[in-house]
């Protein structure tokens, strides 16, 4: 069973650009479970995912992780379907199956010929409510999870830059803890903590059952009250305000892990979609993501990296859909010759060429034309259809969002453009962070602070 991580800016893909010859249909059980359902009959296969809104974003101090944790031991067996048996049914019928945890949600899905979709509720029916947690199931899974931090982040200088950024940028928002979890906390999980977390999360009416492909509405809606219906919903108590302190000027820091090349990542920090005083700020940060970093065309490829060869990548992103507030992020690694520090202040200047001056009417005209363009090929995914569904769902936005993405984008104005780039990109909001390359052989003791990446992964 390979278990991801996922991070929000991953999951935010383009909506088809009309949903009308294939609504989305939508039906809350007595219990509280959201059952979405969207026909697409191009081939005879069907996803199905529940979303649980929970991720490490809730997660208090002491036991950050735990979602993720939680994540893999729902493959670890109920009374009915002991360990080994839910991956085993699957693969039976010619299905294939995984799960991914966010900072806002965590999601599981099976993808299988459509006549099979009863096999997919019955078993994610099965592990909604009666999870059997064992101590000695924990204790292997704590040695997965601990071998895949030290792959995915202690071996991994991006991966650990990064993650000592978000500490440095946030400071009482959750989005400051990585999604696996702290070291200390993963090595301290017991079993209560396991089983208090599932309780008071994995309810029906904490959850989104989306099910898109080759299926009758009316008949999924019928298997979902079959599976689904008979649950006991949970006594779910609202999430304490999680509001980022206001930020008093530009934060740094410098990451020293072995690696080979330095790289330096600028985060502003910038509402999103559901967080924004006005909700046209957030699709004209989009687009100002889509300006200097919407393929070789885009500006930092086309001018740090071909034109001034400053740079060997750059890139820039942000979390359009986040539950909370969060970053705009723009990153580069210098070519040979050319320093952190060189590549901080050209990447700024582009930052104040956006404020001053108002972008094109081609250059805009070209980053709607992509996004229009990757509409029309994420329809042809029944997983990223659902996927999309799901999380805008469970991260408070609705669905219908999915709906409004195109022609939002296609309102934003040069002005708009401009006027985010001067109201979020400023010093007050900024925290940058250096990668300071050390000997690759190293010893441990020197191997201590930082993660950067494009975006968090």
């Amino acid at each position: 069973m390979k278990h991801l991580i996922v991070s929000t800016v991953l999951l935010c893909l383009p909506a088809v650009a009309s949903q009308a010859a294939a609504p989305v249909a939508e039906r809350v059980l007595g219990n509280g479970l959201k059952v979405l359902v969207k026909e697409d009959h191009r081939s005879p296969v069907v996803v199905s995912q529940v979303w649980y809104k929970v991720g490490s974003s809730y997660e208090p101090g002491g036991i950050t992780g735990i979602s993720h944790m939680l994540e893999h031991m729902m493959f670890k067996g109920t009374d009915k379907h002991p360990a080994g048996e839910f991956s085993r049914i699957i693969a039976e019928n010619g299905g294939d199956e995984n799960a991914f945890t966010g900072h806002d949600y965590t999601a599981y899905f099976q993808t299988m010929a459509a006549s099979k979709l009863a096999v997919s509720f019955e078993l994610e029916a099965d592990r909604m409510r009666h999870l059997h947690l064992l101590a000695d199931e924990l204790k292997k899974e704590l040695e997965v999870v601990t071998e895949e931090r030290r792959m995915r982040t202690e071996d991994n200088p991006q991966a650990k830059m990064s993650e000592q950024f978000m500490a440095l940028a946030f400071t009482s928002s959750p989005y400051r803890n990585p999604i696996i979890g702290w070291p200390v906390d993963i090595a301290n999980y017991q079993v209560e903590d396991l089983q208090a977390w599932y309780q008071r999360w994995y309810a029906p009416n904490n959850a989104t059952l989306v099910v898109v492909g080759d299926v009758d509405t009316a008949q999924a809606f019928s298997l979902a009250e079959q599976y689904f219906g008979g649950l006991q919903p949970g006594e779910l108590k609202p999430l304490k305000p999680q509001t980022e302190s206001p930020q008093l000027g530009v934060r740094r820091m410098t990451v020293k892990v072995p690696a080979k090349l330095p790289s330096v990542i600028l985060g502003y920090k910038v509402p999103s979609l559901k967080t924004a005083e006005h909700e046209w700020e957030a699709y004209a940060l989009e687009v100002l993501a889509g300006v200097l970093d919407g393929g070789s065309s885009a500006r930092l490829s086309k001018e740090l990296v071909r034109g001034k060869q400053l740079a060997v990548s750059a890139g820039a992103g942000y979390n359009f859909s986040s539950r909370l507030a969060d970053l705009f992020e723009l990153e580069a690694t210098p070519a040979e010759g050319k320093t952190v520090w060189e590549l901080e202040t050209e990447l700024r200047s582009q930052v104040t060429r956006l404020q001053q001056e108002t972008i094109k009417p081609d250059e805009l005209q070209r980053i709607k034309a992509q996004v229009l363009a990757s509409a029309v090929y994420e329809r042809d995914s029944n997983f990223y259809q659902a996927m999309q569904l799901g999380m805008l769902e469970t991260v408070g936005l609705g669905w219908q969002k999915a709906d409004e993405y195109v022609s939002k984008i296609n309102q934003v104005t040069a002005e708009q453009v401009r006027d985010v780039a001067r109201r979020y990109l400023v010093d007050d909001h900024l925290n940058v962070a250096y990668l300071d390359p050390q000997p690759i052989n190293a010893a441990p003791a020197a191997q201590k602070v930082v993660k950067l990446s494009a975006r968090r992964q």
